[in-house]
This record gives C-alpha cells, structure tokens and sequence, in this order.
C-alpha cells in the first residue's frame, strides 16, 4: 500500500525551494569563482609592480630590498649556461619551486602556485632582467586571499541556507493560503459524497469565498456550474420520475375503464344472445364504442412513446403541402361532427414542408377540445398566417376559458381540467399532449392565452421542417 503523499502546497514548496537550491549553488559558484579571479589578478599585479621596482636593485648591485617582508625572493644568475641561486634575500628553506620557476621563465610562463612546507601556500612570479642574465623570483603569501575566500563561502552558504528555509517555509505558509479554495472545494465534494442522492433531488451545497487568483475563481466557477448542472439534473429525474408514475396511474385507470365496459358488455351480449336476440345489435355496437375508444387511447400512447423515443427519429413523413388546404379539411370535418358549434375560418395560403397527416391531427385535436370543453352555440375560429417565416395557427373560441392555476398543466398528459373520474366533458387527457408533442416534433412552439370570453391556442411552425 503506497504511504501518503504530501500535500499539493508542501509538494510546491519543497520543489521550489530545490529549483532555488540549484540557483543557488550556480549564484555562490560564478561569485566565489569570480571573486577569487579577481583576488588572484590583484595579487598578480601587485606582485609585478613590486618587482618592477626591485628589479633596479637586483641589476646594480644583484640583491632584493624592495618587497614586503613576508614575501621570500630569490636571485638567480646565469654562469657558464646555468642559472645559479645567489646568496643572500629572503630566501625559503625549500628552493625547489623557485629553481623550477626561475628556468621555466626563460621561455615559458612566469607565475606559479606552491605549498612551501610550513609556511603556507604562495603565489610566485619569475621577472628575467638584463636579458636573462638575471632572475628575479619572489613569492606572495596567500593567506589573506585564502581568508577572503572562506569568510565569502561561509557567509554566502549561511544566506543561502537562511534564504532557502525562509522561501520554502514561507512559501509553503503562502501556497497553503492560497491553495485554501482548492480544499474548501474538497470538502465539498466530501460533503456532497455523503448525501444519498436517491432519495432527494435538491442539492444546495455551493463552493462560497474569494481569492486564490484568476485561475481558481475560474475553477470555483466551474465547479458551482457542475453543481448546479447536478442539481438541476436530479430534479428533472424526480419530476421525470413523478411524472411516470402518474402517468402509470392515470394510463392504467384509462385502460381499466373501456376494458370493464368490454366485459361487462360481452357478458350482456352473452346473455342477449341466449334469452333476448333483439338486443344483440345493440350490445355489439357497444363494444365496437368501447373497444374503438381504447383503440384511440393506445394510439395515442404509442404515439407519445415514438415522440418521447430519444432513439429514433419523430414518426414524421415531410412534404410539400398548403396549410390552407388542410385547415380546410379540417373545419369540414369540425361542422359535420360538431354542428352545435359555429366555426369561422380564415386561411391563407401557406406553402410548407411537414407531415400533412400528423398537422391534421393537431387541428382536429384542437378543434375537438374547443368543442367539448365549451358550451353549445359557441363561437370557435381558426386562423392560418405567415408572419416573419412562419406558419402561424391560431385556435379561438370565446367559452368560459381556462382557470389560470390549469394553465400550466394544461398540456400535461391526462391532465383534466374537470378532474373528476366520471369524464363529464370526454376526453383521456391525451388531447393537449399530443398537440404539444406533435408541434415540437416540427420545431414549432404553442402557446396558450385564455381568460373569460375568450380561449386561444398559438402554434407556430417553420415552413421549411429541419432535418
């Protein structure tokens, strides 16, 4: 099982304070480096200049007066080929270095750097004089340079280190801070986890606060966004759920009453068949009502299911037609089933593209439901316009209207205004549905205005069907 991982801001941190580590080691590296070139071409020069100066002495009279005391210097002379120490001078106890410097210096370079046995290490510097014939080479303590330098590790490695811990630690203090939002979210998203989510749709959590920058307010957004996105998701199945349920309910209770009508008839057929002939027809055209009204009911049903389908495509066959003609049609079949009602209509030609059957469907249920729900004698009309690229349908009648606390559900499926079981006024409720169903299935819209007096249905349809 792996440990536990550090936290985001602790991670940063140590990560930050490694990348300033390296920064560090190059910064101390390139000044320690080029504070000890510039010691070491001071002392190169001071050291040239002071043989410059002692180089009079050593060509008059072959000694060295003119160099600091704690510098050891070393004449030598060429005698029959051979360059020969002279005596006298500051000399150092081991003349090794100083020999292999004197001879190299006639044709190579004239600085070195030797250990001189107890007396430290030393800078050294050949000067030939008088063309070869004498060599000066002296030698300069390194100690103070040597000092120079160790105080300049010591004290670059103590702020370095002091700078480092105050950037990781106050680092990790600032990310902390400003990683904050980041765990307000976490707990929410725990606190979310925790809620059974089954048996309520409602989701109020949000992340709250400020800060963070521009890139965690843009992801407090996001997440709020996702929440709310949640929640209305969850409502919408509850609503969908409930909706199921009565629609459940109210198609069962549908079904049971033509089938209880088909029973009960069947058996008044039965017994009319045995004792009482003359009634037969009687009962039969019964059932043909019954069965024919439940007929009308699961096609209904199955039509709503194909349109609800996400699956496949709306039971649509499209085509060029008039608008004017079907609106027509319609209003014949409106007077000859429904004269109590008075029906004016007036269309214009509207040339299209849609489904003539499923419009005529709309039309005739919007014509009976203005007919069923409104007294006799009632004033209905239909109106066909094109207004803006669309095919406009209007629907009136000039009835009692519709309460307003219904018209919201009024498109529901099996909702009822008269909500009572015994059906005063006909109809499964289906109706509106369908219309409804049907209209979006051509990318239209419908929209209901009713108060008292008046009652009016508005589709609105594109003329040419989208695909």
């Amino acid at each position: 099982m792996r440990g536990r991982q550090l936290r985001l801001g602790t991670r940063l941190a140590l990560g930050l304070g490694a990348l300033a580590l390296a920064v560090f080691a190059i910064v101390g590296a390139v000044m320690v480096t080029s504070m000890r070139t510039f010691l070491d071409k001071r002392l190169d020069d001071q050291m040239a200049i002071s043989q410059t100066s002692a180089a009079h002495d050593v060509e008059y009279d072959e000694t060295v007066t003119k160099l600091p005391p704690d510098w050891f210097a070393v004449v030598y002379k060429m005698q029959n080929g051979e360059l020969r120490a002279l005596p006298g001078g500051q000399q150092p106890s081991d003349r090794t270095k100083f020999d292999a410097l004197a001879k190299r210096s006639l044709t190579d370079d004239n600085f070195d750097t030797a250990y001189l046995g107890e007396q430290g290490k030393f800078r050294l510097r050949a000067c030939p004089i008088k063309a070869n014939e004498l060599v000066l080479v002296s030698a300069a303590p390194l100690a103070d340079t040597e000092s120079t330098m160790s105080q300049l590790i010591t004290v670059s490695v103590i702020a370095f280190l002091a700078a480092l811990v105050t950037l990781v630690v106050g680092g990790q203090a600032l990310l902390r801070r400003g990683l904050r939002p980041l765990s307000d979210m976490a707990d929410t998203a725990h606190h979310i986890s925790s809620h059974d989510l089954t048996d309520s749709a409602d989701l109020t959590v949000r992340v709250d606060g400020n800060g963070g920058g521009v890139e965690v307010d843009e992801l407090r957004e996001a997440f709020n966004k996702m929440l709310a996105h949640i929640d209305s998701s969850l409502a919408a199945r509850t609503a969908a759920e409930q909706r199921l349920r009565r629609f459940i309910a109210d198609a069962s209770h549908e079904l049971r009453t033509p089938l209880t009508s088909l029973r009960g008839y069947a058996d008044l057929f039965r017994y009319a068949a045995a004792n009482e002939p003359g009634e037969r027809e009687k009962h039969l055209e019964k059932l043909r009502s019954e069965a024919s009204r439940m007929s009308v009911l699961l096609d209904d049903l199955l039509l709503l299911a194909r349109l609800d389908s996400a699956e496949s495509e709306p039971p649509l066959r499209p085509e060029e037609l008039d608008l004017a003609v079907i609106a027509e049609a319609a209003a014949d079949a409106f007077r000859a089933a429904r004269p109590s009602h008075s029906l004016e209509v007036d269309a214009d030609t509207v040339s299209m593209r849609a489904d003539a059957t499923r419009l005529r469907q709309v039309l005739d249920n919007l014509l009976t439901n203005a007919a069923v729900h409104t007294p006799a004698g009632t004033a209905v009309s239909l109106q066909v316009t094109a207004e803006d690229g669309e095919a406009v349908i209007k629907v009136s009648d000039t009835g009692p209207g519709i309460p307003e606390a219904d018209q919201a559900r009024i498109f529901d499926r099996f909702y009822r205004v008269d909500n009572s079981r015994t059906r005063q006024r006909g109809g499964s409720g289906l109706g509106l549905a369908v219309v409804q169903s049907l209209v979006q299935a051509h990318g239209g819209t419908i929209t209901l205005t009713s108060h008292p007096g008046s009652t009016t249905f508005t589709i609105r349809l594109p003329r040419h069907l989208l695909a």
